[in-house]
């Protein structure tokens, strides 16, 4: 079978009226038959959109809630993490700390002197 393309104009004319021919005659078939008028170039029909009713949702939103209170009754309570106590430096041992870092420090500062 040859494209399209590659017919010339009497041949796509020729095409299109016999096009026009078959449709008549499967028209007039249908009748004939007594069976509804298929048309070939109709599109499907569109499907319905499923809705969901407000009884429904309430009685699904209902069963879910009940799901997860049953989940929370199942588990204890967590109870909060006790902190650790952050270390406390005395006021010796700071004293002691800021005397060596300053001894540090003089003697760096001497050193780039």
């Amino acid at each position: 079978m040859s494209s399209i393309t590659s017919l010339s104009v009497q041949q796509l004319r020729k095409a299109a009226a016999l096009k026009e021919q078959i449709q008549s005659l499967e028209k007039e078939l249908n009748q004939l038959l007594g069976s509804p008028a298929a048309t070939t170039a109709s599109p499907a029909p569109k499907k319905k959109k499923f809705t969901m009713s407000a009884a429904a949702k309430a009685k699904i939103s209902a069963a879910a809630k009940l799901r997860w209170a049953n989940v929370r009754a199942a588990k204890p309570a967590a109870k909060p993490a006790v902190k650790k106590a952050k270390g406390k430096m005395s006021a010796a041992a700071k004293a002691k700390l800021s005397a060596k870092m300053k001894a540090l420090w003089a003697a760096r500062k001497a050193a780039k002197k």
